[in-house]
């Protein structure tokens, strides 16, 4: 097996603030996960193809889990005000630069057919000006081909499983935020 530990360095200087390697075949995948992009309806449902129904889905990503080696998981932690705020997008639109900054750079040491997965929609995060994807509407190349990366959400990943699985420690949903918590956000690339 290849070692992608120096990948965790690459995750870090982009930005995020934790980084860990798991076993692919751990990831939970839950189809009513990606079931939530349609009902109730997300607003970047058919919007890209990053999003579903321009995915494949659950399917997809447990053929996946199978076929790769090593998957690296990254965190961004943020205070809650910020994720419950306009800047949330800002937060969302770091998450696909890493993840897409660490997929470059495994396909730089071999890992050819590496995968990154992030949140929210790319329409939304870098293409909000435009009425339309330029992908689907237009048959043209992407306008963020270096940014934009599919659903995590698409492909039914549960990331609080995922997160657990690096080892970090979640806020207890069921607990009232404290003031001062932090807020996380998770990004996925799939190694060869």
């Amino acid at each position: 097996m290849k070692d992608f530990s120096s990948l965790k360095d690459v995750a870090r200087k982009l930005g995020a603030t934790d980084v860990a390697l798991i076993d692919p075949g751990e990831i939970t995948v839950r189809d009513e996960l990606a079931r939530m992009c349609i009902e109730p309806r997300c607003d970047g449902y058919g919007r890209s193809m990053s999003c579903p129904p321009h995915v494949g889905g659950p399917g997809a990503m447990r053929d996946w889990c199978r076929e790769y080696r090593q998957a690296l998981v990254f965190l961004v932690e943020v205070p809650r005000e910020v994720a419950m705020s306009f800047e949330r997008n800002e937060v969302l639109a770091l998450i696909h630069e890493i993840a897409s900054g660490v997929e470059r750079a495994a396909k730089k040491l071999g890992a050819e057919k590496a995968r990154a997965f992030a949140g929210g929609s790319c329409k939304e995060l870098f293409c909000s000006q435009y009425p339309e994807c330029r992908v689907l509407d237009e048959g043209k190349p992407c306008r963020n081909p270096h940014l934009a990366r599919p659903s995590m959400s698409g492909h039914g990943i549960d990331v609080a499983r995922l997160q657990e699985l690096a080892g970090w420690r979640l806020p207890d949903p069921r607990e009232k935020p404290k003031e001062g918590s932090m807020a996380h956000f998770t990004g996925l690339v799939l190694l060869d």
